[in-house]
Protein backbone atom coordinates (compact mmCIF):
# COMPACT_ATOMS: atom_id res chain seq x y z
CA UNK A 1 0.00 0.00 0.00
CA UNK A 2 1.26 3.47 -0.89
CA UNK A 3 0.23 6.22 1.51
CA UNK A 4 0.32 9.98 1.88
CA UNK A 5 1.46 11.20 5.29
CA UNK A 6 -0.14 14.10 7.12
CA UNK A 7 1.78 15.74 10.00
CA UNK A 8 0.54 18.40 12.44
CA UNK A 9 3.15 20.88 13.66
CA UNK A 10 3.69 23.87 15.90
CA UNK A 11 7.26 24.87 16.80
CA UNK A 12 8.60 21.39 16.15
CA UNK A 13 12.10 22.15 14.85
CA UNK A 14 13.56 19.70 17.39
CA UNK A 15 11.22 16.81 16.51
CA UNK A 16 10.39 17.23 12.83
CA UNK A 17 13.79 16.18 11.36
CA UNK A 18 13.57 12.80 13.11
CA UNK A 19 9.96 12.31 12.01
CA UNK A 20 10.73 13.22 8.38
CA UNK A 21 13.94 11.17 8.24
CA UNK A 22 11.89 8.06 9.01
CA UNK A 23 9.60 8.91 6.08
CA UNK A 24 12.25 9.03 3.36
CA UNK A 25 10.28 6.31 1.54
CA UNK A 26 7.14 8.46 1.23
CA UNK A 27 6.56 10.59 -1.89
CA UNK A 28 3.70 12.69 -0.50
CA UNK A 29 4.06 14.42 2.88
CA UNK A 30 1.67 17.17 3.95
CA UNK A 31 2.54 19.33 6.95
CA UNK A 32 -0.19 21.41 8.57
CA UNK A 33 1.46 24.16 10.58
CA UNK A 34 -0.41 26.31 13.08
CA UNK A 35 1.84 29.36 13.23
CA UNK A 36 5.33 28.15 14.11
CA UNK A 37 7.86 30.92 14.77
CA UNK A 38 10.89 28.61 14.70
CA UNK A 39 12.41 26.71 11.76
CA UNK A 40 9.60 24.14 11.47
CA UNK A 41 8.28 25.34 8.11
CA UNK A 42 11.75 25.63 6.59
CA UNK A 43 12.64 22.11 7.72
CA UNK A 44 9.45 20.72 6.22
CA UNK A 45 9.90 22.49 2.89
CA UNK A 46 13.56 21.50 2.63
CA UNK A 47 12.50 17.85 3.01
CA UNK A 48 10.06 18.22 0.11
CA UNK A 49 6.87 18.33 2.18
CA UNK A 50 3.91 20.42 1.12
CA UNK A 51 3.09 22.92 3.87
CA UNK A 52 -0.39 24.19 4.69
CA UNK A 53 -1.11 26.90 7.25
CA UNK A 54 -4.08 27.01 9.61
CA UNK A 55 -4.51 28.59 13.06
CA UNK A 56 -5.04 25.83 15.60
CA UNK A 57 -8.46 25.35 17.19
CA UNK A 58 -8.49 21.59 17.73
CA UNK A 59 -6.86 18.43 16.42
CA UNK A 60 -9.90 17.11 14.58
CA UNK A 61 -10.39 20.29 12.56
CA UNK A 62 -6.67 20.43 11.70
CA UNK A 63 -6.73 16.90 10.31
CA UNK A 64 -10.03 17.35 8.47
CA UNK A 65 -8.78 20.61 6.93
CA UNK A 66 -5.64 18.88 5.67
CA UNK A 67 -7.64 16.06 4.10
CA UNK A 68 -9.72 18.59 2.17
CA UNK A 69 -7.23 21.36 1.37
CA UNK A 70 -4.15 19.15 1.09
CA UNK A 71 -5.59 16.88 -1.62
CA UNK A 72 -3.49 13.82 -0.69
CA UNK A 73 -2.13 12.06 -3.77
CA UNK A 74 -2.74 8.55 -2.47
CA UNK A 75 -6.08 7.06 -1.48
CA UNK A 76 -4.77 6.09 2.00
CA UNK A 77 -3.41 8.64 4.50
CA UNK A 78 -1.25 8.07 7.57
CA UNK A 79 -1.80 10.70 10.29
CA UNK A 80 1.15 11.61 12.51
CA UNK A 81 2.32 14.27 14.93
CA UNK A 82 5.85 15.62 14.70
CA UNK A 83 6.91 13.72 17.83
CA UNK A 84 5.88 10.38 16.32
CA UNK A 85 8.27 8.19 14.33
CA UNK A 86 7.54 5.23 12.09
CA UNK A 87 9.96 2.30 12.25
CA UNK A 88 11.26 0.22 9.31
CA UNK A 89 9.01 -2.59 10.53
CA UNK A 90 6.01 -0.24 10.44
CA UNK A 91 6.88 0.79 6.87
CA UNK A 92 7.16 -2.86 5.82
CA UNK A 93 3.79 -3.61 7.40
CA UNK A 94 2.21 -0.73 5.48
CA UNK A 95 3.65 -1.97 2.21
CA UNK A 96 2.18 -5.43 2.77
CA UNK A 97 -1.32 -4.22 3.70
CA UNK A 98 -4.11 -5.34 1.40
CA UNK A 99 -7.36 -4.07 2.96
CA UNK A 100 -10.76 -5.40 2.01
CA UNK A 101 -13.07 -3.05 0.13
CA UNK A 102 -15.29 -2.59 3.19
CA UNK A 103 -12.41 -1.36 5.40
CA UNK A 104 -12.00 2.42 5.60
CA UNK A 105 -9.44 2.80 8.36
CA UNK A 106 -7.02 1.10 10.74
CA UNK A 107 -6.45 1.63 14.43
CA UNK A 108 -2.71 1.67 15.12
CA UNK A 109 -0.74 1.06 18.35
CA UNK A 110 2.10 3.27 19.56
CA UNK A 111 5.00 2.81 21.96
CA UNK A 112 5.23 5.68 24.45
CA UNK A 113 8.85 6.73 25.05
CA UNK A 114 9.95 8.57 28.21
CA UNK A 115 13.63 9.53 28.66
CA UNK A 116 14.56 6.95 26.03
CA UNK A 117 12.62 4.21 27.86
CA UNK A 118 9.59 2.43 26.39
CA UNK A 119 6.73 2.57 28.90
CA UNK A 120 5.46 -0.88 28.11
CA UNK A 121 3.24 -1.11 31.20
CA UNK A 122 2.65 2.43 32.45
CA UNK A 123 2.03 3.54 28.84
CA UNK A 124 -0.72 0.90 28.68
CA UNK A 125 0.65 -0.71 25.55
CA UNK A 126 -0.92 -1.42 23.19
CA UNK A 127 -3.03 1.75 23.11
CA UNK A 128 -4.71 2.27 19.75
CA UNK A 129 -5.77 5.31 17.76
CA UNK A 130 -7.23 5.43 14.28
CA UNK A 131 -4.36 6.98 12.32
CA UNK A 132 -4.56 5.31 8.91
CA UNK A 133 -7.57 5.78 6.69
CA UNK A 134 -8.99 6.41 3.27
CA UNK A 135 -8.67 10.06 2.29
CA UNK A 136 -12.34 10.31 1.23
CA UNK A 137 -13.79 8.33 4.15
CA UNK A 138 -11.90 8.96 7.38
CA UNK A 139 -12.84 12.15 9.18
CA UNK A 140 -12.36 13.14 12.82
CA UNK A 141 -14.43 14.68 15.61
CA UNK A 142 -13.06 16.39 18.69
CA UNK A 143 -13.63 14.61 22.02
CA UNK A 144 -12.08 16.16 25.12
CA UNK A 145 -8.60 17.33 24.18
CA UNK A 146 -8.10 14.78 21.41
CA UNK A 147 -9.66 13.59 18.19
CA UNK A 148 -11.66 10.47 17.52
CA UNK A 149 -12.57 8.85 14.22
CA UNK A 150 -16.00 9.64 12.78
CA UNK A 151 -16.59 6.18 11.36
CA UNK A 152 -18.54 3.08 12.42
CA UNK A 153 -16.31 0.54 14.12
CA UNK A 154 -17.34 -2.13 11.62
CA UNK A 155 -15.32 -0.26 8.96
CA UNK A 156 -12.12 -0.28 11.04
CA UNK A 157 -9.49 -2.99 11.40
CA UNK A 158 -6.43 -3.22 13.63
CA UNK A 159 -2.83 -2.85 12.50
CA UNK A 160 -0.53 -4.79 14.81
CA UNK A 161 2.77 -2.94 14.18
CA UNK A 162 3.44 0.12 16.41
CA UNK A 163 5.06 3.45 15.73
CA UNK A 164 7.10 5.34 18.35
CA UNK A 165 5.69 8.29 20.30
CA UNK A 166 8.20 10.69 21.89
CA UNK A 167 5.52 12.52 23.85
CA UNK A 168 7.98 14.15 26.27
CA UNK A 169 10.55 15.32 23.74
CA UNK A 170 10.13 18.99 24.66
CA UNK A 171 10.75 18.21 28.34
CA UNK A 172 8.49 17.49 31.29
CA UNK A 173 7.82 21.17 32.04
CA UNK A 174 6.51 21.62 28.49
CA UNK A 175 4.39 18.48 28.94
CA UNK A 176 2.83 19.96 32.09
CA UNK A 177 2.14 23.30 30.40
CA UNK A 178 0.45 21.55 27.50
CA UNK A 179 -1.68 19.45 29.82
CA UNK A 180 -2.86 22.50 31.71
CA UNK A 181 -4.49 23.51 28.42
CA UNK A 182 -5.82 20.01 27.84
CA UNK A 183 -7.29 19.84 31.34
CA UNK A 184 -10.01 22.37 30.58
CA UNK A 185 -11.19 20.38 27.53
CA UNK A 186 -11.13 17.22 29.61
CA UNK A 187 -13.11 18.93 32.37
CA UNK A 188 -15.80 19.89 29.87
CA UNK A 189 -15.94 16.30 28.63
CA UNK A 190 -16.15 15.01 32.20
CA UNK A 191 -19.12 17.25 32.97
CA UNK A 192 -20.80 16.16 29.72
CA UNK A 193 -20.38 12.52 30.70
CA UNK A 194 -21.77 13.18 34.17
CA UNK A 195 -24.77 14.97 32.69
CA UNK A 196 -25.38 12.23 30.15
CA UNK A 197 -24.97 14.66 27.26
CA UNK A 198 -22.06 12.73 25.77
CA UNK A 199 -21.14 9.09 26.04
CA UNK A 200 -17.88 7.23 25.70
CA UNK A 201 -19.63 3.95 24.98
CA UNK A 202 -21.56 2.70 21.97
CA UNK A 203 -18.65 1.07 20.15
CA UNK A 204 -18.13 -2.61 19.59
CA UNK A 205 -14.81 -4.04 20.64
CA UNK A 206 -13.56 -5.00 17.18
CA UNK A 207 -10.62 -7.40 16.86
CA UNK A 208 -10.01 -7.34 20.60
CA UNK A 209 -8.42 -3.88 20.37
CA UNK A 210 -9.94 -2.80 23.67
CA UNK A 211 -11.20 0.50 22.26
CA UNK A 212 -14.72 0.34 23.65
CA UNK A 213 -13.42 -1.06 26.96
CA UNK A 214 -11.24 2.02 27.48
CA UNK A 215 -14.09 4.32 26.55
CA UNK A 216 -16.42 2.56 29.00
CA UNK A 217 -13.74 2.93 31.66
CA UNK A 218 -13.51 6.65 30.90
CA UNK A 219 -17.26 7.02 31.32
CA UNK A 220 -17.26 5.00 34.55
CA UNK A 221 -14.39 7.04 35.98
CA UNK A 222 -16.38 10.22 35.39
CA UNK A 223 -18.62 9.14 38.30
CA UNK A 224 -15.77 9.08 40.79
CA UNK A 225 -15.63 11.84 43.43
CA UNK A 226 -13.25 14.55 42.26
CA UNK A 227 -10.81 14.12 45.14
CA UNK A 228 -10.42 10.41 44.42
CA UNK A 229 -9.59 10.75 40.73
CA UNK A 230 -5.85 11.57 41.03
CA UNK A 231 -5.20 8.72 43.48
CA UNK A 232 -7.30 6.31 41.42
CA UNK A 233 -5.38 7.18 38.24
CA UNK A 234 -2.03 6.75 40.02
CA UNK A 235 -2.96 3.32 41.41
CA UNK A 236 -4.55 2.18 38.17
CA UNK A 237 -1.40 2.93 36.14
CA UNK A 238 1.15 1.87 38.74
CA UNK A 239 -0.55 -1.25 40.17
CA UNK A 240 -3.38 -2.47 37.97
CA UNK A 241 -1.48 -1.80 34.72
CA UNK A 242 1.81 -2.90 36.40
CA UNK A 243 3.55 0.38 35.67
CA UNK A 244 5.99 -0.42 38.47
CA UNK A 245 7.61 -2.91 36.08
CA UNK A 246 8.86 0.09 34.09
CA UNK A 247 10.89 1.09 37.14
CA UNK A 248 11.34 4.74 38.04
CA UNK A 249 10.03 5.78 34.63
CA UNK A 250 6.74 4.03 35.28
CA UNK A 251 6.42 5.60 38.73
CA UNK A 252 7.19 9.04 37.31
CA UNK A 253 4.62 8.70 34.53
CA UNK A 254 1.94 7.42 36.91
CA UNK A 255 2.58 10.47 39.10
CA UNK A 256 2.39 12.80 36.08
CA UNK A 257 -0.99 11.36 35.13
CA UNK A 258 -2.20 11.79 38.71
CA UNK A 259 -1.13 15.45 38.59
CA UNK A 260 -3.07 15.84 35.34
CA UNK A 261 -6.18 14.31 36.93
CA UNK A 262 -5.76 16.80 39.75
CA UNK A 263 -5.78 19.67 37.23
CA UNK A 264 -8.97 18.31 35.67
CA UNK A 265 -10.61 17.97 39.09
CA UNK A 266 -9.73 21.58 40.02
CA UNK A 267 -11.23 22.94 36.80
CA UNK A 268 -14.39 20.84 37.21
CA UNK A 269 -14.72 22.18 40.76
CA UNK A 270 -14.39 25.72 39.43
CA UNK A 271 -17.13 25.12 36.85
CA UNK A 272 -19.39 23.75 39.59
CA UNK A 273 -18.64 26.51 42.09
CA UNK A 274 -19.32 29.21 39.50
CA UNK A 275 -22.55 27.55 38.43
CA UNK A 276 -20.91 26.50 35.16
CA UNK A 277 -20.99 30.03 33.84
CA UNK A 278 -17.81 29.27 31.92
CA UNK A 279 -19.20 25.93 30.74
Amino acid sequence: MKVSVLILTYNEESNLPRCLAALDWCDDIIVVDSGSDDATVEIAESAGARVLHRPFDNFANQRNFALEAGAPRHSWVLHLDADEVVTPEFRDRLESLDPRNDIDAYRVPSKLILCGHWLRYAGMYPTYQVRLGKRDRLRFKQVGHGQREDLPQSCIETLDEPYLHYNFSHGLVAWLRKHIRYAEDEARLLLSLRDGRQFATGDVDVDGAGVSRRRRLKEASSRLPLLLRPAARFLYVLVWRRGFLDGRYGVLYAFMLAVYEGMVAIIVAEFQILGRRRF
